[in-house]
């Protein structure tokens, strides 16, 4: 099928950071971190309110970065909290000041299938949920299930668990494509070298098809639905929410680890009962609820479960997780993408 890349702004169009609101004619923000541009974001759009529970979360994720893992967890939740309370202020959703997640352990023993996340059906995460169309309805898994399904920390999670199937498949050159001579267009990506065969096409959702390349050219994942874009038109704002409504079905499936360089990886298919339709920012944001109330309540059981097999496992979520969470945040509230500077995109 022939066709070409979209360019937006003299630069091929690829998916953002940001799900609810992205920014596709943005430039990509250089900073060390997101928190004092983010800070001046919302001086600068009025957003006070909102302002003032960024602040917050900066100082607590301060915090964080200090404390060890048994004590970390309690500021780095309430920085997430705050966090998030700031991009619901900002994108005017109403939600109760509940913070909608709950947890708890299903019986004694220290293993992550035994303590749980609750998703509950109104407050701050509902919230976040709602803003990213994830489902709000009440639900409850284990730590060990939101972890697995964390990209961030999915190879700590193999490596950990050996028995576990690969989730994220890595994707590079993402870019949104139209047909020649039609208004047709799609996402599509290519995949790095171990992937380039067909057992990859058996890893998809139904939504995606793997195309194996041939020589040189690398194989292709592409998602079977399309969208509408209109030659000759690319600032008309038909064209751009129908991108948007068709870029949030494709972050779905398709998700980036923050550092020095664009890391984009597809979520395989359902995979049995520890694959979770979450985004890593809910799921990051229950995840660390669960390790909280351990900090706060139970420190002998957290202790419990830093001194076990699994230690590697939380010791980088707790360490990750901050960074990663703050990143997303930032990239929903303002609709940036943002990357450390001194390197070349």
């Amino acid at each position: 099928m022939g066709h070409k890349e979209i360019k937006f702004n003299g630069r091929v169009l690829r998916p953002r950071k940001a799900t609810a609101s992205p920014n596709f004619g943005a430039e990509t923000v250089l900073v060390a971190d997101p928190w004092d541009y983010v800070g001046l974001w919302l001086k600068r759009n009025r957003h006070d309110s909102a302002r003032n529970y960024w602040l917050q979360a900066q100082e607590f994720s301060k915090a964080a970065s200090v404390l060890p893992p048994t004590s970390a967890p309690l500021p780095a939740y309430y920085c997430f909290l705050n966090a998030t309370k700031c991009l619901l202020e900002v994108r005017g959703v109403k939600v109760s000041d509940r913070h909608g997640v709950g947890g708890g352990s299903s019986e004694s023993g220290t293993s992550l299938d035994l303590e749980r996340v609750k998703f509950h059906a109104g407050g701050i995460l509902p919230g976040l949920c709602g803003l990213l169309e994830e489902s709000t309805q009440i639900a409850e898994y284990s730590l060990k299930q939101a972890l697995y399904n964390l990209p961030y920390i999915h190879r700590a999670y193999a490596l950990t668990f050996t028995s576990s199937q690969e989730l994220f498949i890595p994707i590079r050159n993402l870019r949104f494509v139209k047909k020649l001579n039609s208004r047709e267009s799609w996402f599509c990506a290519d995949v790095e070298a171990r992937y380039n065969n067909m057992h990859t096409s058996n890893k998809l959702a139904p939504r995606w098809e793997f195309i194996k390349g041939e020589g040189d050219v690398a194989g292709v994942i592409r998602m079977r639905s399309r969208f509408d874009w209109e030659g000759g038109k690319p600032k008309s704002e038909e064209n751009m929410e129908r991108l948007r409504r068709y870029h949030r079905r494709v972050r779905k499936q398709v998700s980036y680890i923050y550092g020095p360089n664009r890391l984009w990886y597809i979520k395989r298919g359902s995979v049995g009962p520890n694959y979770l339709s979450r985004s890593s920012l809910t799921l990051t944001f229950a995840a660390m609820h669960r390790l909280s109330e351990l900090s706060r309540y139970h420190p002998l059981e957290l202790r419990a479960h830093l001194d076990r097999q699994h230690n590697w496992l939380l010791s980088e979520f707790i360490k990750i997780a901050p960074t990663q969470f703050v990143d997303e945040i930032a990239s929903e509230i303002t609709g940036c993408d943002f990357l450390p500077p001194g390197i070349r995109m």
